[in-house]
């Protein structure tokens, strides 16, 4: 199930969006304002931001650039502005689309269906990684290693991938819990270290140009030097 970060300071147009996007099978997470929407997208991990400009404490525009500097998750705009140097203003910062207030709820829907189906394009193309004597294929679900095949447990394979799509970037082992195994998973997150020493133990000496490393206190990363 795809997730929906609305962003939108207004309650009325907010719970009517939250009520569309629900009833089309979509989970969604509400933030009022631009603070909350930067917190939101880091701890809820969105497939989608719809995204108003007018926000309190920190604006759209503002918003988009942090969510940019971190993803390139689909960010449709929302905002009462019409003129022609907005849209292209949003779209130079990196919004995928543009909508303008007012507007059918039937319409924010299609474009949330339609900037949804290009990056499923895109990602059937991302699920595969390669480094260093290294191929991560999730669409075959294989590892290669110097060109042959290394069998590897399905959630081994899904952390490695996970990680390895965040080069350099630090996970907890909480936030390792969640993206991998579900967000509903409470299980213990030894688990995680667990499945990070049997990936070491397949991937020990294959390169000097990455590594599994582990951010004392904090969790793990894939490093790439």
């Amino acid at each position: 199930m795809a997730k929906i970060l609305v962003v939108e300071d207004d309650k009325n147009i907010a719970t009517l969006l939250r009520m569309y996007v629900e009833k089309d099978g979509f989970a969604c997470v509400t933030a009022g304002d631009g603070a909350e929407a930067i917190g939101a997208f880091k701890s809820s991990r969105p497939d989608l931001v719809l995204l108003d400009i007018m926000l309190p404490s920190i604006d759209g525009w503002q918003v988009l650039k942090t969510l940019r500097e971190e993803s390139d998750i689909p960010v449709i705009m929302l905002t009462a502005k019409g003129e022609t140097f907005d849209k292209v203003a949003g779209l130079e910062m990196g919004a995928d689309d543009y909508i303008t207030k007012p507007f059918e709820m039937k319409e924010v829907m299609a474009r949330i269906h339609a900037v949804l189906r290009r990056y499923e394009k895109d990602d059937a193309k991302a699920r595969r990684l390669s480094f260093d004597n290294i191929v991560i294929d999730m669409e075959g679900f294989e590892l290669r290693i110097r060109e042959g095949k290394v069998d590897v447990p399905p959630k081994e394979l899904e952390l490695l991938f996970f990680l390895a799509s965040y080069p350099n970037k630090v996970f907890t082992r909480d936030q390792l819990l969640d993206q991998v195994w579900g967000f509903e998973y409470f299980g213990d997150t030894r688990t995680v270290d667990v499945h990070v020493k049997r990936l070491r133990e397949k991937l020990e000496g294959v390169s000097d140009n990455w590594s599994l490393k582990t951010v004392w206190g904090v969790g793990y990363k894939f490093e790439v030097l």
